[in-house]
């Protein structure tokens, strides 16, 4: 389940600051807490992924100060939000129409509009693009100690890490051993480094890559997030709408010709 979530703000221009997940992941948290505590309490237990993620938080228009550590927006604010769990869905989306005055980094918002988003049918061997950075760290040796080492996907451990990490997600949404189907082939990539935590930094990347593979294997990413990190507002992507256009007008072509030859 996914929505795309629209915010009209107090103030215009409004200021969103580059490093703003922490800031959408309280607002997850807090009304979720207040229409479900013990699903709250269940998504505050360690090492265990989430099932939710969320995008970067956009406006329909923006401008940047130089040097400054936010963007202004302009006319109206949004971000996507996707979970393979109804119930998580249920809580957040109920309060948010509940009470849709929004507090976020010192501005001020009313949710307009919630909308539901229709999933794709096929994913296997469509193009993705990240709508937050996909995060993916492991450990290596530094100065004798074990550190957390951010990992790009220039190195093959990237996708291994992120495979697993799709396999865990398997087990918890359909309860059945994971599929070993999973091939990813990145097509651009961008770094980019935010602070999660004060003096806490994470390398993360925007990607455009095409995934292969078991359809459910690939919905479990679609739905909770690729790679790590995923309710701090990493790892959600899209389906590239040109490569869904092309993919329509291509199949009606075929629909066309065969027409012809009868």
């Amino acid at each position: 389940m996914r929505f795309a979530i629209r915010l009209r703000p107090e103030n215009e221009p409004f200021k969103v600051p580059f490093n703003h997940q922490h800031y959408l992941q309280g607002l997850i948290y807090r009304r979720i807490q207040r229409v479900n505590p013990d699903l709250s309490l269940r998504l505050h237990s360690p090492k265990i992924p989430k099932l939710f993620t969320f995008s970067l938080f956009m406006a329909e228009k923006r401008d940047f100060e130089k040097g400054g550590p936010y963007f202004l927006g302009y006319r109206r604010g949004f971000f996507y939000f996707s979970t393979a769990v109804p119930e998580i869905a249920k809580a957040f989306i109920s309060d948010l129409l509940q009470r849709p005055e929004v507090e976020l980094w010192g501005e001020r918002f009313v949710v307009e509009e919630v909308k539901a988003l229709a999933e794709p049918e096929r994913l296997s061997g469509r193009k993705f693009v990240t709508l937050s950075p996909i995060a993916v760290t492991t450990k290596r040796l530094q100065f004798g100690k074990p550190r957390s080492y951010d990992l790009s996907p220039r190195e093959p451990e990237f996708y291994e890490l992120i495979k697993e990490n799709l396999r865990e997600k398997y087990v918890l949404i359909y309860g059945s051993k994971p599929p070993e189907e999973f091939e990813m082939k990145v097509l651009n990539a961008k770094p980019k480094r935010f602070e999660v935590k004060p003096g806490i930094f994470q390398v993360a990347w925007h990607l455009v890559f095409k995934a292969y593979g078991d359809e459910d294997l690939l919905r479990a990413g679609y739905l909770a997030g690729f790679g790590e990190k995923n309710s701090m507002g990493f790892g959600m992507v899209k389906v590239d709408g040109k490569d869904a256009k092309m993919k329509r007008r291509w199949k009606g072509g075929e629909r066309d010709r065969g027409r012809k030859k009868v």
